[in-house]
């Protein structure tokens, strides 16, 4: 099995993405893959730069048995989209500036988190930063889901799976 780097994005990199790297993380983990699947998350802003994820994602993502402790925020490079296999924004904001920074050679790469998902018809993930902290259950719910999604495409595909590819398996 190919190894397949996974990068998540959402605006500061403290809410969305981080979570979503705790969970396929633990997915991948628990299924004895985390060596063939590498995660990270950025932010496509600096605002929260070093900065562990927000602390309602933490107590969201601690009570589903999900550590994400140890992440700090960071902005996306250019580098990332040659490092990355997949690079999945969480709304449609970020997948424009996503889309709008990466060299044409790589815009495969790019897609959203919830085209994953199998149980939920939201294109999006929101961004629960000015919301309540039933809102950070609620996004993650959805992320648990795209992540499902995500893990199984790169499962049973070997890898290198882009939601184009998860949309004409369906």
């Amino acid at each position: 099995m190919d190894t397949t780097r996974v990068l998540f994005v959402c605006m500061g990199n403290i809410c969305r993405s981080p979570t979503a790297e705790g969970v396929l993380r633990k997915m991948a983990c628990d299924a004895g893959l985390h060596e063939y699947i590498l995660i990270d998350s950025a932010g496509t802003h600096d605002y929260h730069e070093g900065e562990a994820p927000d602390p309602r994602a933490q107590i969201a993502a601690r009570k589903r048995g999900y550590d994400l402790s140890r992440l700090r925020a960071r902005k996306i490079e250019s580098a990332d989209f040659v490092r990355f296999d997949l690079i999945i924004g969480m709304d449609f904001n970020n997948l424009e500036i996503l889309q709008r920074k990466c060299p044409p050679a790589y815009q495969h790469k790019i897609g959203l988190l919830m085209s994953y998902a199998t149980q939920h018809a939201a294109s999006i993930v929101h961004d629960p930063y000015y919301r309540g902290s039933k809102d950070f259950d609620l996004v993650l719910d959805y992320i648990e889901d795209g992540c499902r999604g995500l893990f199984k495409a790169i499962a049973s595909n070997g890898i290198r799976t882009s939601p184009e590819q998860v949309e004409s398996n369906r």
